[in-house]
């Protein structure tokens, strides 16, 4: 695992352990990027309010209007959506970055056009599996391939003779499902989407918010036994306001709880949304007696955030159903352990999958500075940024890969009282 050369340090602090005042999140990038894609694929015009802009998204909004449909410039009070319901085939290779949620999207829906699309993303990207979503395609009928398994990707699709059913393994990622999902409406005969690794599946609550969106935008999936049946049907809605970012939420959760004083977030509504991170907050509020196994198959986006409040617990914490962090921007279960043991040699292991953190509310750093890598990763890098609560000397590498998600986090920070000097 490498880590990009990093164009800039931050040096953070913060005065006698107390963050204090009132954060903002931004809208959710799982929901906004649903939310743009179902859009482009309704007919006529629609509103969207809350999106979240950054990396992934503005990625989506530029490679929906290589689809030829018209996005407006993406702006968290209103973005415009109007198509007529199809999409072209792109003159050009589609570029995702280094964004999961869109790569896998647009090539189920890249099915949808009756040509040849080309997606493909960074380095990091390219090393993202989506070999079952290419099966999944394949076996419905259309022509999707890659090389490596992971981006580039090439589909070709249009109409063709299709099959109404259609088993995936999701065992490393529930996009694939929510990719197949998402398409399935505009096939002639439906889909039914059924599970080829049946059992427990790592972050199955996005499938939730999956289907809550679709059946927003007027289809409804039935879920039925190990698989989901997908109505052929229209989509549409006029208007459509984005969730804020619960994933981002865990962030000034756990800040709160690591504070000497209180910090509050102004925008989100817990208990109304089925974001699965919100699950965090019950973990969150045992600190510092967190349990001595977190499950974080259900709440993936969550466990950086966990792990680092997790240091300064009573008591060692064990993060279990890690396997799908391996696969995400960055290898998190690895990223994660690097970083603790750089604040401290004796914070962290690896058992497998799992990851052990052995907190102490005495927690000292062995260094009078720590500089975390991030690997480019923003969620290693905003949960860093809590370890500087009770630590002096967290410095963070390329701070500006919270772009991805969170593009004013340092700003929300501060306003807090978190203090960070930039340095070259």
């Amino acid at each position: 695992m490498t880590n990009p050369k990093s164009p800039a340090t931050l040096h953070l602090s913060v005065e006698n352990q107390t963050l204090e005042g009132v954060a903002q999140v931004p809208g959710s990038k799982s929901i906004t990027n649903r939310a743009l894609l179902l859009a482009a694929l309704s007919k006529g015009e629609t509103t969207l309010s809350g999106c979240l802009v950054s990396h992934d998204t503005l990625l989506m909004a530029e490679a929906l209007r290589q689809f030829g449909v018209e996005v407006s410039e993406v702006h968290p009070e209103s973005v415009t959506v109007k198509s007529d319901g199809t999409l072209k085939p792109p003159a050009e290779p589609i570029f995702v970055g280094n964004a999961g949620t869109t790569a896998r999207f647009l090539t189920a829906a890249a099915c949808l056009a009756d040509g040849t699309t080309v997606i493909d993303g960074d380095e990091d990207m390219q090393r993202r599996p989506i070999q079952p979503l290419i099966t999944a395609l394949n076996e419905l009928g259309f022509a999707a391939e890659s090389a490596t398994g992971c981006p580039p990707v090439t589909v070709t699709g249009g109409a063709k003779e299709i099959a109404a059913k259609v088993g995936v393994d999701a065992g490393l990622s529930t996009q694939y499902i929510s990719a197949l999902m998402m398409m399935a409406p505009k096939l002639a005969n439906g889909l039914r989407i059924e599970l080829k690794n049946a059992g427990a599946l790592d972050g199955a609550g996005y499938l939730d918010v999956t289907t809550r969106i679709m059946a927003e935008f007027g289809v409804n999936v039935a879920e039925e036994g190990a698989g989901w049946n997908v109505p052929n049907g229209a989509y549409a809605s006029p208007t459509y306001a984005v969730e804020p970012d619960y994933s981002a939420c865990t962030y000034f959760w756990a800040a709160d709880a690591l504070s000497a004083k209180t910090i509050t977030i102004g925008n989100s509504k817990e208990g109304e949304t089925a974001q699965p991170d919100a699950k965090a907050l019950d973990v969150i509020r045992m600190f510092p007696n967190m349990p001595a196994i977190v499950d974080g198959s259900q709440m993936q986006d969550a466990v950086p955030t966990l792990a680092v409040l997790a240091a300064f617990n009573e008591t060692p914490v064990r993060f279990v159903g890690l396997k799908n962090l391996r696969v995400k921007e960055c290898d998190r279960v690895e990223a994660l352990r690097e970083g603790l043991v750089r604040i401290n040699a004796n914070l962290a292991t690896v058992d497998g999958d799992d990851l052990l953190v052995n907190g102490s509310p005495y927690l000292v750093s062995d260094a009078p500075t720590t500089q975390i890598r991030t690997f480019n990763d923003h969620r290693i890098a905003m949960c860093f940024a809590l370890a500087a609560i009770r630590l002096d000397g967290i410095i963070i590498e390329n701070p500006d890969c919270v772009q991805k998600t969170f593009p004013n986090y340092w700003d929300e920070m501060a306003k807090v009282g978190m203090v960070s000097e930039l340095t070259d």
